[in-house]
């Protein structure tokens, strides 16, 4: 009721409710020509009825009703006109409720970006990048001497070293060979049936030299 006091009173307004007041009224109104465009629209149809349905017998009465016809015609074509400024008043306001909205959330949104940024300026952007970009070089000075050769200031003899090298090797390729003497020789599971089956043999060969050497030695 308040608010209503003041706006008649030439107070403050709301703009966006007035433009949406007036967009009401305005298509209430368009509702009430449709409604008076179709009664002259039905009148039209009658007056034209009844100049044709006394065309030949009463030329007055169908002269009267071209008439009317013709007025009703004239009144409708105002009729239309009337629409057509109601509608762009319409479409006029609804652009401008909507350009009004939009600028509003625009001006929002600057706001918003000005308080996102503070005290923020080019110049101390650019030094605050400078900084990070100063930090980050030494950052990776410092890891670079920390990984760098420990041994970079002791004078080695390369050739000594590869020699020293060439002699390890020897060592464990020697070291392998002798390892290989001592593998047993896999024999298949018949071989030492073979060999057991052997040994009585060989060691009646040594009887027998042994009685030789005995017989021998008695003869003598």
């Amino acid at each position: 009721m308040m608010a209503g006091f003041m706006s008649y009173f030439g107070g403050r307004r709301d703009t966006k409710q007035s433009s949406r007041d007036a967009i009401v009224t305005l298509r209430q109104q368009l509702q009430m020509i449709d409604k008076k465009e179709e009664h002259l629209q039905k009148k039209i149809d009658e007056e034209l009825k009844k100049a044709k349905s006394n065309a030949v017998t009463n030329k007055n009465a169908a002269t009267a009703a071209l008439r009317r016809k013709k007025a009703t015609e004239q009144e409708l074509e105002r009729l239309q006109g009337t629409r057509f400024q109601l509608e762009m008043q319409v479409n006029t306001l609804e652009s401008a409720s909507f350009n009004a909205e939009t600028m509003a959330a625009m001006k929002k949104a600057s706001g918003a970006l000005r308080d996102i940024h503070g005290k923020l300026s080019i110049e101390r952007v650019d030094q605050t990048v400078a900084e990070i970009h100063e930090q980050t070089q030494l950052a990776n000075e410092i890891s670079e001497a920390i990984s760098a050769n420990t041994y970079s200031g002791v004078e080695i003899d390369e050739d000594s070293l590869r020699a020293e090298l060439a002699d390890l090797e020897q060592d464990e390729l020697n070291e392998r060979l002798m390892g290989a003497d001592h593998v047993p020789v896999h024999q298949p599971p018949g071989a030492t049936r073979i060999a057991d089956s052997r040994q009585p043999i060989a060691v009646e060969d040594d009887e027998d030299a042994q009685l030789r050497e005995l017989q021998a030695a008695l003869t003598m």
